[in-house]
């Protein structure tokens, strides 16, 4: 309910939420917890009215994108909304948007069998647990007497780079090399009472206690050092594993060093971090108030090649500008907008859910439960041209160096291609046709899509 809007400011809004008991088994979600199909509802109501105005969809888009002041439907003010505008711009300009539909136009005017589409979706992501004692997390940092540093947070890694964030955070607040940290499993003997490693909220929330732990640490050591340079706390630099007091960082001691003499002082050499997100309130009678920290932006463009006899499409282009703030780790989070943006290809146009309808024995068993009746994307589904940059001077504050939140939000960025599929099927149509297209979009749902088109009138 709190992500109908996505990034659109609708002023005359109510959005009603029902709660279904059914008979299915039970679930989980891996990217989104049912944000992305609130996302869904106004792309879908978009992507239906634009033909009946006559106006491209990316001009109804872009028309009624967030704009700074603005409040969301349950009163959060989305700060940063020009962001959003920015992103949209530079891709549409990057990308040749204008060029590339013209070009798409009199491909689909020569091909009688083929048709293209061509379509540029937003994404605004609002970031921390709705459930506001959700948010926050520990962290416990261990030093050692050969300099070496032991980092225990409460995050999962699951494959998202979540641990290769918090060994750059530490090595980067205590000034040594990335090969000076370790990592040990999570385990709630060492940071109790975890939050789960969700809502896109890993990096975010053990991040920052790292960085408090380390602090705490860092503090104490300066103190050493000082007395072992002859100068005071304040002046002391870690950089790179060599502590000194000079602006040209020149090494006068080791990190090692110090280390060493602080346990022969017996200054303690661990420290415990916490952190806790501010400025976050949340009236669930009212479904009103804060519950987000901030807001991760983005937008894509993709293009799309439909056959008008079997419904089969691929992916010809994609370009991707995402909002990342200032990335902790520019590698990981290009993996996860790239895997994420596959995932939702997948999610939209392949993955579907279908149950023995029969009245025979296996009546309301699940017929999709294997890899031969549940396609999950692969490489095959990849974009054939797929480009993928990050929004500049995107800074967040008060989160840990300006960084944003990176796991769900890309996997929005593919209801670019739903909107593309919509468009190419369409085209088969009298000018201004509006598509009813199912989702998930399989070949089969863009067939009987095409079929509609073509059996139109136009309205």
């Amino acid at each position: 309910m709190c992500h109908v809007d996505n990034a659109y400011f609708v002023p005359d809004i109510r959005v009603h939420g029902r709660i279904a008991r059914t008979n299915k088994t039970s679930q989980t979600a891996f990217r989104g917890f049912g944000g992305p199909q609130g996302m869904l509802v106004l792309e879908d109501v978009i992507g239906r009215v634009a033909p009946r105005l006559g106006l491209r969809p990316d001009v109804v888009r872009r028309r009624n994108l967030y704009s700074d002041g603005q409040t969301t439907p349950y009163g959060q003010e989305v700060r940063h909304a020009h962001r959003m505008s920015q992103i949209w711009d530079t891709l549409a300009s990057t990308s040749d948007l204008a060029a590339r539909q013209a070009e798409v136009a009199a491909f689909n005017a020569a091909e009688p069998h083929r048709k293209r589409g061509i379509a540029i979706t937003p994404v605004k992501f609002g970031i921390s647990f709705t459930l506001t004692t959700y948010n926050q997390a520990g962290a416990l940092v261990l030093v050692y007497k050969d300099g070496s540093v032991l980092v225990n947070h409460g995050g999962t890694e699951m494959g998202q780079g979540l641990h290769t964030k918090m060994r750059q955070v530490a090595a980067s607040a205590l000034g040594v090399p990335l090969a000076t940290i370790r990592l040990a499993p999570t385990r709630t003997d060492k940071v109790p009472n975890t939050s789960a490693t969700a809502a896109s909220s890993g990096s975010d929330l053990n991040g920052a206690a790292v960085q408090n732990a380390c602090t705490d640490l860092r503090e104490r050591l300066a103190v050493v050092a000082a007395d072992m340079l002859g100068t005071r706390p304040a002046e002391v630099r870690f950089v790179d594993g060599a502590v000194s007091t000079d602006a040209d960082h020149r090494p006068a001691l080791t990190f090692a060093d110090v280390v060493a003499q602080a346990y022969v002082r017996r200054v303690q050499l661990s420290a415990t971090g916490f952190h806790r997100t501010e400025g976050l309130h949340w009236d669930t009678t009212r479904v009103h108030g804060n519950p987000f920290k901030y807001f991760a932006y983005g937008a894509a463009v993709a293009e799309v090649e439909v056959d008008g006899f079997t419904g089969a499409n691929r992916v010809l282009r994609v370009d991707v500008l995402h909002d990342v703030g200032n990335s902790l780790s520019p590698l990981v989070d290009r993996g996860q907008v790239e895997g994420g943006f596959v995932q939702g290809v997948g999610w939209l146009t392949l993955e579907e859910l279908r149950w023995d309808t029969s009245d025979g024995p296996g009546r309301g068993r699940l017929t999709t439960q294997a890899a031969s009746t549940y396609k999950l994307p692969s490489f095959s589904e990849l974009p054939e041209v797929f480009n993928v940059d990050f929004h500049a001077d995107a800074a967040e504050p008060a989160v840990v160096h300006g960084s944003k939140a990176v796991g769900e939000p890309p996997l929005m960025l593919a209801f670019s291609v739903r909107e593309a599929l919509r468009q190419a099927c369409a085209a088969f149509g009298p000018d201004g046709t509006t598509v009813d297209l199912g989702c998930p979009s399989t070949p089969e749902a863009v067939f009987w899509a095409i079929e509609a088109a073509r059996n139109s009138g136009g309205a």
